[in-house]
């Protein structure tokens, strides 16, 4: 198993080994393939999308970390601009909502090139699993983000297992949740909301944590 370097450094109350993955092979390698695939069922991706329509501004500046060939935005909605970050620039390039991207390992390099207080809002879909420094990564998220603006973490019981860090694999949908809020809490995000989307068996389960930080400092841990 592997950490990345400095991995647990910002959360001291979990456990040594907690950002470990099973598979401690470069990330690189792993998503070189493209997988122009969808990682949740069509329900879970209907339900994701209507509340992107109300709780992403319209006529905003998105940015979609973590992305693939679909961001799973509402058709009838205009974005300013779409920005998209992966690890694989053939699923990025296929998407046709994003107007540019970037390819990086989050897990070696946590920043974005990006602005201060440039963006109307931040989504992460189905991929938090897979941050070994998410508090790093999510101060990056709001440092970009404007006072106010919504960052959107979705997730469901699907993954990579063997990618996906020790403390995820080890906690089920509510821990997850908390998770979450802990991950944007240590972020410098002071409001936290968990909206649970679809609970039961109809369709893929669906959660989404949505954080807004009020004004940009330098209080938030990395």
């Amino acid at each position: 198993m592997n950490d990345a370097p400095g991995a647990d450094s910002a959360f001291p109350e979990l456990p040594p080994g907690a950002f470990a993955k099973l598979d401690g092979g470069d990330d690189a390698d792993f998503y070189a393939q493209a997988r122009l695939v969808t990682h949740i069922d069509d329900a879970a991706i209907a339900t994701l999308t209507d509340f992107y329509r109300q709780v992403l501004p319209a006529g905003g500046v998105l940015l979609d970390l973590m992305s693939s060939w679909v961001s799973h935005l509402p058709d009838d909605v205009a974005y300013a601009e779409v920005i998209g970050h992966g690890m694989n620039e053939a699923e990025l390039a296929a998407n046709p909502r994003l107007a540019r991207w970037f390819v990086r390992d989050f897990n070696q390099d946590p920043t974005v090139p990006l602005a201060d207080a440039s963006v109307d809002a931040v989504m992460i879909c189905v991929s938090v699993q897979y941050l070994q420094r998410p508090a790093a990564v999510l101060a990056e998220a709001r440092r970009v983000l404007k006072p106010g603006a919504p960052i959107v973490i979705s997730f469901s019981n699907r993954c990579f297992p063997t990618k996906a860090v020790a403390v995820w694999r080890a906690l089920d949908g509510t821990g997850h949740a908390r998770l979450i809020d802990i991950y944007l809490r240590r972020a410098g995000f002071a409001e936290t909301e968990i909206h649970r989307l679809i609970e039961g068996w109809a369709s893929d389960p669906l959660t989404a944590v949505v954080g807004r930080s009020l004004e940009l400092d330098d209080g938030a841990e990395m």
